[in-house]
């Protein structure tokens, strides 16, 4: 069983015949020591009241510091006086905490306490680093004896400011409570009032420069962008040149929502459909004028002839005189002149009324014609037309890109000249919301050191203590006692090698240090899930799509790839310095959960660069085999050189940086030296730097025992819905002296197959 708290030292066995560690002879009795500080009490009490004394002229020959504590409220939530702000507001509660913090840090910097040094002369106050008045009265003195002092330099200046910060720094103490935009600004100084005014200085210093920044911040900006306003309106203004002088060029003319040439195309083109029904209207009328001359019906029932009045008052005519002749002729003879004369014009009228209708055939044909005439008329001007259209689409194209190009430069001219006048306008506004909720005040006590009270017990305890340790300590060493000897563990003396010993007296063979594995968790936030099998890219066949929890991408800090690392690292140690270790990946339950874990880990080693071989070492499941060579979805030309077994398992190139190599022998044995064969034949070509099994099964088999004897590290996967501790101790008693590879643990938490597919139904 192996000890995970330390390593395993296996080179030393403890013997049952060792000797216990001796106890220590030396004791000390309670009484005594009680005995003896009662004896020493009065000389115990004098020193405690010499070290109360000591303590009190200690704390009278210190300093006195006084602390003035102005409060300052500082709300990230800025007044918004305008729609677009220069700087964005936090919305969520860390975003504020952290605004608050920086504006604490603001209150520190370097540039507000460089105009607080200016504003309280600090730099010429000697609790500060000034010289003061010794410097004046330097300078008093030299010049009595008629010597002018030197006028300090700038390098001079600016060391004694940088001393004034230095010495500033150290007596500010900015505090902010943890759920509160509430700054406590804490100054202390040896003057209370000094600590006062310093304390109110820093706050209204502080107040001034963030009102200061923030019109800066607009100054600045307001000349940026009106910088750039120039050189946006000459943009604008060739833009719109470049599109006016095209129009022209062009012949574009027309309204703004269409051209003339297509207003003019859409009514040659309404004039074309009215003139063919025009010439249509004209050719039925003319056919049926010509159908009632040839059927020789009554030529008067056309529509022209009834609405012509004259052919009407033929017709009466022509009524009358058929009355007239009918009477006549049952009155008169045959021969009869007044019969005659009327029948004759009974033929004239017949005759006039042919001639009538002949001209409006002749009127219909003449109309034909002309509609006719006018219809080809109207197609040439619309082909006419077309070609010009067609001409005016292609020249459109440039058309509409440079008014595109004027648009936009259109409308970045306006928003920056937009955003120019609100910036102008933000320099005299003051947006920010932090303000003194408590000025500083003189304070009455001061805050170190504290009470004499304090010190003279303080004293008094250490100084009796002090005197009770000494007279102990010399009650020991004058009785001549000494200190309880440390045990020791008795040591085995070395074998003599010089002479025979014998064989059943040999120490044991010195066995190799068992490292503790490395522990790894694959959780549910460190995957993603996809639904199908493996779907075929542009380029060959991606292993993060072949219906398995794979890593996310990206994160390449998460706890899970950190542990990854360590145990290729350990592996690497393990390897000795091999151009391409192998690595097993075993475990127990699932066996669909340790190859999840192995192709999670061959990403993981891609991902940091690093090229892989994964081989599919289960000869019984087949899991990974199964899940990619499945019909249809691995493509021929993506098929590498190396093979296993039989021809039919050759390597898969992927997408991710992963050869995959699928098993081909059911056979353990045999599985087992192809993939060793496989192996040799990897590392001689060199084109990888690690190789992942999955696999073999467990229990293992004498032939999966060989094999793991071949690799350099063991990985073992655990899945947490079983027992870890049931399939660890099975896995240990399984490896027997292989356990010495183990490298790693992983604990397998995704949830098993069988519930991940009934919850894909239950979504479903």
């Amino acid at each position: 069983m192996l000890d995970y708290n330390q390593p395993i030292d296996r080179a030393r066995h403890p013997t049952m015949s060792e000797a216990p560690q001796r106890k220590s002879e030396a004791s000390f009795n309670v009484l005594e020591l009680v005995s003896l500080l009662w004896r020493r009490k009065i000389a115990i009490a004098s020193a405690a009241l010499i070290g109360a004394c000591l303590a009190v002229t200690v704390g009278k020959s210190l300093t006195p510091r006084y602390t003035a504590t102005a409060q300052l409220y500082v709300d990230p939530r800025e007044l918004q006086l305008v729609d677009r702000e220069l700087t964005p507001r936090a919305q969520d509660v860390s975003g504020m905490s952290m605004v608050v913090e920086s504006q604490a840090r603001l209150i520190t910097s370097n540039g507000v306490l460089l105009q607080v040094i200016q504003q309280a002369n600090l730099d010429k106050d000697p609790e500060f680093g000034g010289g003061g008045d010794a410097k004046t009265l330097m300078n008093s003195l030299l010049g009595l004896i008629g010597l002018q002092p030197r006028a300090p330099s700038a390098a001079d200046i600016k060391d004694v400011q940088l001393a004034a910060l230095d010495a500033l720094n150290k007596h500010i103490t900015i505090r902010k409570g943890d759920k509160s935009f509430i700054v406590d600004i804490e100054v202390w100084s040896t003057d209370p009032a000094k600590a006062a005014m310093l304390a109110n200085t820093l706050t209204n210093t502080y107040l001034t420069d963030s009102r200061n920044s923030q019109a800066l911040a607009a100054r600045r900006a307001t000349g940026e962008l009106s910088g750039r306003l120039k050189e946006l309106r000459e943009r604008l203004r060739n833009a719109e040149t470049a599109l006016a002088t095209y129009k022209a060029q062009n012949n574009f003319v027309g309204t703004q929502d269409s051209l003339i040439s297509d207003q003019q195309l859409s009514n040659s083109n309404q004039r074309l459909s009215a003139a063919r029904a025009a010439t249509m209207d004209a050719q039925a009328r003319l056919d049926q004028i010509e159908a009632n001359k040839r059927t020789a019906a009554d030529a008067g029932a056309i529509p022209e002839a009834l609405q012509s009045p004259t052919i009407a008052n033929l017709r009466a005519q022509y009524a009358d005189s058929r009355k007239k002749y009918a009477e006549q002729t049952a009155e008169l003879g045959p021969r009869h002149p007044a019969l005659r004369q009327t029948e004759k014009q009974v033929e004239d009228l017949k005759r006039t009324i042919s001639e009538e209708i002949e001209r409006f055939a002749l009127s219909a044909k003449n109309d034909l014609t002309r509609a006719r005439d006018y219809e080809a008329s109207l197609n040439r001007a619309l082909e006419v037309q077309k070609r010009q259209s067609v001409q005016l689409s292609q020249a459109a194209v440039r058309l509409r890109e440079l008014e595109r190009e004027a648009d936009a430069s259109r409308d970045v001219y306006q928003s920056f000249l937009k955003r120019s006048r609100e910036t102008e306008e933000q320099e005299t506004l003051n947006t920010s919301a932090a303000r003194v909720i408590g000025e500083a005040t003189v304070p009455q006590r001061r805050s170190f050191p504290p009470a004499m009270s304090l010190f003279a017990m303080i004293g008094f305890i250490f100084g009796g203590l002090a005197a009770a340790c000494w007279f102990v300590a010399a009650e020991h060493l004058f009785n001549g006692a000494t200190a309880p000897e440390p045990s020791r563990r008795e040591r085995t003396p070395a074998p003599d090698l010089t002479r025979p010993q014998p064989e059943a007296a040999a120490p044991p063979p010195a066995l190799a240090l068992v490292e503790k594995p490395l522990i790894a968790r694959l959780q549910e936030a460190d995957v993603i899930r996809t639904l199908g099998a493996i779907l075929a890219t542009g380029s060959g066949v991606d292993l993060t799509r072949v219906g398995w929890p794979t890593l996310r991408p990206g994160f390449p800090l998460t706890t899970l790839l950190n542990a990854l690392r360590d145990m290729r690292a350990a592996m690497a140690r393990r390897a000795g310095g091999k151009t391409m270790p192998v690595m097993a990946l075993i475990g127990a339950g699932d066996i669909t959960g340790r190859s999840v874990t192995a192709l999670n880990f061959a990403l993981a080693a891609a991902r940091d660069g690093s090229r892989v071989l994964m081989i599919d070492a289960d000869h019984q499941a087949h899991t990974l085999s199964n899940r990619i060579n499945r019909p249809g979805k691995s493509e021929p030309n993506k098929l590498g050189w190396l093979s296993i077994g039989s021809k039919a398992a050759r390597e898969i190139k992927t997408v991710n940086g992963i050869s995959v190599l699928p098993a081909a022998e059911n056979d353990a044995a045999k599985a087992a030296d192809a993939i060793r064969k496989a192996i040799a034949q990897a590392r001689s070509a060199g084109g990888y730097d690690l190789v992942i099994l999955d696999g073999p099964a467990m229990p293992l088999s004498a032939a999966g025992r060989k094999l793991l004897d071949s690799t350099d590290a063991l990985v073992a996967v655990l899945p947490t819905s079983l027992d870890i501790n049931d399939s660890m101790e099975e896995i240990l008693a399984t490896l027997g002296g292989a356990q010495r590879k183990l490298v790693g643990v992983v604990l397998d938490e995704l949830p098993p197959a069988t519930q991940t597919r009934q919850r894909g139904k239950q979504y479903a």
